[in-house]
Order: C-alpha cells, then sequence, then structure tokens
C-alpha cells in the first residue's frame, strides 16, 4: 500500500533540524520526486521549528533532483514575532543540498475574506477523467507519475485532451485533487497541492520532464473538507524557459493557495 502523506512527510529531530525518508512513491516519473512534496517536507520542518502553525509564504530554490530515501533538514530561525516567524530550511540527501527555502509561519484563523477570487467554472468532479484509472491511455512516451497513486487526480475534460494525444495552443490544466490515503487537505497538503498537475506544456504536446527551478507558494487560509480544485496557467515560454501560475480553491470555492514557478521546458 502507498504511504499515507503524514508518514511521507514525518520528521525526527536531529541536531540543527531533522531527518526524513522521502518516499519513492511520490515521483513524477522516472523516480524524480516532485517538487511540491519536496516543499511539504519543508514546511512540515519549519512548522515543527516555529510557535506557529501553518507555513504560510514558502520561496524554494530547486539545487538538483533529490533522492529517494534518507535525507535531512537544516532549520536556521530568522526574525521571529508575535504573528509570524522566518527560517531558512535546506533540505540535503547523500550527495549534499538539494532544495532550499525561505519559510515564513504564521497561524490562519477562520474568517471570511475582504476579497475572494472566485474559481473557474470546471466541469463537475464526477465527470472529470482520473489519471489513475486511465493511465493506459497515455499516448507513448509520456511518464505515468507514482504520484498518482498518492493523489487522486481528476482531470477537467475542458483542458485535458493533451491525456488523450489532443492538443492545444493554450497552457492550462485544471483538476480536482485529494489525498488518496483519506486525508482531509490542510495547510501542509496545499503546499504540496500547489505543484500538483503534469506541467502545463504538455497541454500544448510538449512532453517530458519539465524541472522546477524556483517556486514561491502562498497558504491563504485553512482548507474546507473534500476536494480541491487546482488550476495551472502557464506564461511565456521561451528559450527552454516557462513560467507558470497556481490557484487552489477549497470545497466551498474558496482560495486556499496559489503559487508561481519557474521552469525549464521539456526537451521533446
Amino acid at each position: 500500500m502507498p504511504q499515507s502523506f503524514e508518514s511521507a512527510t514525518a520528521l525526527t529531530p536531529v541536531d540543527g533540524g531533522f531527518a526524513v525518508d522521502l518516499d519513492p512513491g511520490w515521483d513524477v516519473g522516472g523516480g524524480i520526486l516532485n517538487g511540491g512534496y519536496l516543499l511539504a517536507v519543508v514546511a512540515r520542518a519549519a512548522v515543527e521549528a516555529s510557535p506557529h502553525a501553518h507555513p504560510v509564504a514558502l520561496s524554494a530554490s530547486y539545487l538538483r533532483a533529490a533522492t529517494p530515501g534518507p535525507a535531512t533538514l537544516a532549520v536556521t530561525p530568522g526574525p521571529a514575532g508575535r504573528t509570524l516567524q522566518h527560517a531558512v530550511v535546506v533540505l540535503s540527501d547523500a550527495t549534499g543540498p538539494a532544495v532550499s527555502v525561505q519559510v515564513t509561519t504564521a497561524t490562519l484563523h477562520d474568517v471570511p475574506a475582504d476579497h475572494q477570487v472566485p474559481p473557474p467554472a470546471a466541469t463537475p468532479v464526477e465527470d472529470c477523467f482520473s489519471i489513475a484509472e486511465n493511465a493506459h491511455l497515455a499516448p507513448a512516451g509520456m511518464p505515468v507519475p507514482g504520484m498518482s497513486q498518492r493523489v487522486e487526480t481528476r482531470l477537467d475534460p475542458l483542458t485535458a485532451g493533451w491525456a488523450l494525444g489532443e492538443f492545444t495552443d493554450e497552457p492550462v490544466i485544471r483538476a480536482w485533487v485529494r489525498f488518496t490515503d483519506g486525508r482531509d487537505p490542510d495547510p501542509l497538503g496545499l503546499v504540496a497541492f500547489t505543484d500538483v498537475l503534469p506541467p502545463t506544456s504538455w497541454a500544448t504536446g510538449r512532453l517530458g520532464w519539465a524541472p522546477t527551478v524556483q517556486l514561491q507558494t502562498l497558504v491563504r487560509a485553512v482548507p474546507a473538507p473534500g476536494w480541491c480544485l487546482v488550476e495551472a496557467r502557464g506564461g511565456e515560454a521561451s528559450d527552454g524557459w516557462v513560467d507558470e501560475d497556481y490557484r487552489v480553491w477549497d470545497s466551498t470555492g474558496r482560495l486556499v493557495a496559489q503559487s508561481r514557478q519557474l521552469a525549464r521546458l521539456p526537451r521533446s
């Protein structure tokens, strides 16, 4: 059985930080660990070392692909106040540093938003397309991510033509997501959800690994139980680079997380 999200991000205190056993099942294909999963591990370390309950802002530099298995997280606390704390967390495997993250922790409260960004008009989840259940339909050469067994991902048919080999000029992918272990979303889970979808370049027919170089994530609210709607939109794609914007809404339609990343375009 796949590891639960809780066990896949579980930490053991050590001098200067924490130890973790990175779950190989959180791969995006070819044994490469998902950047959102790695960022969630870092976020847990920052929260464990903070007087505040939630990660609210993370700015990550991915130095290289981390290796599944034993790793350490060095936590360097920064300025702290009544409402927030800053820290720097470096995740290292046996080869050395792999991810360096500036993290701000705070405590989110259950209060209404002053202004809300409404969700897009998405297809109802029951009419969407399961990645795991339809992996056999993937075009030749398209890697099937192991993390599809960790996060149930139901693609909106309006943006899922690429999954059947039907490509478009618009780099947009939208899906409903939830943990397969039954865990309801929480701020740590939202961190993982801000990098949970395939690269938006896949929608246009550029398949393959699109390694994240820099990822900035904001957690805006504690999510309600149930499915989350995630939309990723690609921006400028040129000279081997692409930027992507994510927005995540909870089951009530409230915006609960967002991210922006810079990635390398797939070579195919």
